[in-house]
């Protein structure tokens, strides 16, 4: 559920995108408590694609914005 690509992103609307930000900040907040508390190998994969999921959202909002 973490993963979203450039793709998903074009086809969400203003609303849908800050939607998703929050359940991917959410996402994060939580696999940074397990990361904290000895997660497992397995979790450091959903831990990288969930933050580089957050950038490319916060990029194209960004990049929005300047349009």
């Amino acid at each position: 559920m973490s993963h979203v690509t450039n793709r998903d992103i074009d086809n969400m609307s203003p609303e849908a995108r800050k939607s998703r930000l929050k359940e991917l900040r959410e996402e994060m907040l939580q696999l940074q408590s397990e990361k904290s508390m000895g997660g497992t190998a397995a979790n450091m994969g959903a831990y990288k694609a969930t933050r580089r999921s957050i950038a490319r959202m916060l990029t194209r909002m960004h990049q929005d914005k300047k349009e």
